[in-house]
């Protein structure tokens, strides 16, 4: 517990300062590679570990076997890492706290989508969960570094489209008001809202890069982290498919048949 806890504060304090950047991972050699190019933690992506494992995502991987992916990748290096955890899969915060804890997880994600009912959680009710994964954390003695995702800008959160910039904006002061270290308002593509959104919300803010979201522009707007998902885990994907069509026709074989890929 001693080095995870030094972990979660190392983790914390990278939220302030330069830019933090996460290149997502989801096993043990992408998050080695992550290491060896030299950032300082570890952020999973719950899309690439539940396709790795046969599920897909949104909750519909095994919580145990998510875990247990997460255990393997923190064995594998020395640094912090992070959790995309979703919704919490149904646990109860000292049961998912002790979980991540068990996993060697010194942070996670926590969604604001109900994946049962469908639409988004209600805030006070998420407000709830994430106040009491604080309390659990600190009654387990580690300062589990809590990404407060706000899923608002995906579809179907139900927000009007006009709505969703104020929505966003009173979410994330009250998971901040609950004890979240950093708020993460997925699906924004465009500067003019991120920047409204950092403005709005107290402390950290997670953004997503993408085409008008360079990291430049991300550290201007005073974004505290970057997340990049599954494109990595899809890219190299992507890539195996074309040098495996390259393949297929030096090989002179034929096309995809009944045994294509589900991807």
């Amino acid at each position: 517990m001693t080095e995870l806890k030094a972990h979660a504060e190392l983790l914390r304090s990278l939220h302030h300062g330069k830019l933090l950047v996460l290149p997502n991972a989801w096993d043990e050699a992408s998050a080695e590679l992550v290491v060896e190019a030299g950032f300082p933690v570890v952020a999973t992506s719950s899309v690439a570990v539940a396709d790795v494992l046969g599920h897909q995502d949104g909750e519909k991987a095994p919580w145990r076997e998510m875990f247990a992916a997460v255990a393997r990748i923190a064995r594998a290096v020395p640094v912090p890492v992070t959790v995309d955890a979703e919704a919490g899969y149904g646990l109860e915060p000292a049961q998912l706290v002790a979980g991540l804890l068990e996993a060697g997880a010194a942070g996670c994600n926590l969604e604001d989508t109900d994946h049962r009912a469908g639409g988004l959680t209600d805030v006070a009710a998420q407000a709830d969960r994430l106040a009491g994964v604080r309390a659990a954390a600190d009654a387990a003695g580690v300062p589990l570094v809590v990404n407060a995702r706000i899923d608002v800008f995906l579809p179907p959160s139900g927000i009007p489209e006009a709505d969703r910039v104020a929505e966003a904006v009173r979410r994330g002061q009250r998971y901040r008001a609950a004890g979240a270290d950093c708020v993460y308002p997925i699906g924004v593509s465009g500067a003019d809202v991120l920047g409204r959104l950092v403005e709005g919300v107290p402390g950290p803010v997670n953004g997503n890069a993408g085409p008008a979201l360079d990291l430049d522009t991300l550290a201007s707007l005073g974004v505290a982290r970057v997340s990049y998902g599954p494109r990595f885990y899809r890219g190299g994907l992507a890539a195996m498919r074309g040098s495996l069509d390259e393949l297929r026709i030096a090989a002179g074989t034929a096309g995809p048949g009944a045994g294509a890929s589900r991807r």
